[in-house]
């Protein structure tokens, strides 16, 4: 079994096309799963962050139907 791959903050802000800013306090209201490095900085799952980018592509795309 793989091991999960974990990211950055200003790596999941990229791929969100959000600030890191955004990305920290999102992680902080809990909406953002991550775990906390020994020295207190978050990583965050690949394999949610990919799923949540999905989920606001899709959003996304219906708002542009809807107008």
């Amino acid at each position: 079994m793989p091991r999960p791959v974990y990211l950055r903050t200003s790596e999941v802000a990229r791929l969100l096309h959000v600030s890191p800013k955004t990305v920290s306090r999102w992680a902080k209201e809990g909406r953002l799963p991550y775990l906390a490095t020994l020295g207190g900085h978050r990583r965050f799952p690949l394999e949610e962050i990919e799923k949540l980018r999905g989920q606001l592509t899709y959003l996304e795309e219906i708002r542009t139907l809807i107008g």
